[in-house]
């Protein structure tokens, strides 16, 4: 297969943002009446956006999910992100040397709202890299695991996504590149837990990575260079 494109994931695949996010919800829920160890909170949100959990998060808590209180904790998000995130290890690099070798034809597809991915990006120095190709699953018809903000990313290359190589931490997010018709590859640093291989590889992964320095050589053995 000759694959022309890479189209990335953010959290967890670009930036480490996951333990950040995570910890906030995890904190607001707790004080809205909702006790979750992080374990618990990450298994049931990663991959997700908070509203999508609405009516189990009313349903535990006892309140109407608010406008003001997604605010408070865009905000509290936010202002955590600025002071912690660092890039997963050795994204830089891998993103340097893929965006080398495919001339440029890469995206960056999240289903986290676009002021936190291009804030991360950015944040990282990954922003120049993603310049117009990127995409916000809050801005599609429907975020992932549907294809849509695979669909669009693909287009912004102008490769058809079956020559698309996608990037991905989690079983939503591997279900989305599937769907799109792009071959998946995982990124896994752990053996288990969330998104561990296995079940990545259950979601349609073709291989999983424990190290994004791997990327690189991987894209260059399946184009069979």
């Amino acid at each position: 297969m000759t694959f022309e494109a890479i189209l990335f994931d953010c959290d967890g695949v670009l930036v480490d943002s996951e333990p950040i996010t995570n910890g906030v919800l995890c904190q607001m829920l707790g004080e809205a009446g909702w006790q979750l160890s992080p374990d618990e909170c990450m298994r049931l949100f990663i991959g997700k956006t908070v509203r999508s959990e609405t009516a189990r998060i009313e349903a535990e808590t006892g309140r109407p999910l608010t406008d003001a209180w997604m605010a408070e904790f865009y905000a509290r998000r936010n202002a955590r992100l600025q002071t912690e995130l660092v890039a997963i290890a050795n994204a830089p690099q891998a993103v340097h040397a893929v965006h080398a070798l495919l001339q440029g034809r890469i995206a960056c597809a999240s289903g986290a709202d676009r002021f936190k991915v291009e804030m991360q990006l950015t944040q990282v120095g990954l922003a120049p890299y993603f310049a117009g190709r990127i995409f916000s699953g809050h801005e599609m018809p429907a975020t992932k695991p549907a294809p849509d903000v695979y669909l669009a990313a693909a287009a912004s290359v102008a490769v058809p996504p079956a020559r698309c190589l996608v990037v991905e931490d989690t079983v939503t997010g591997v279900m989305a590149g599937v769907a799109a018709g792009a071959t998946v590859v995982g990124y896994s640093p752990s053996p288990v837990g969330h998104g561990s291989p296995d079940a990545l590889r259950a979601a349609g992964a073709l291989q999983v990575m424990t190290d994004m320095a791997e990327l690189p050589v991987l894209l260059q053995a399946l184009r069979g260079l």
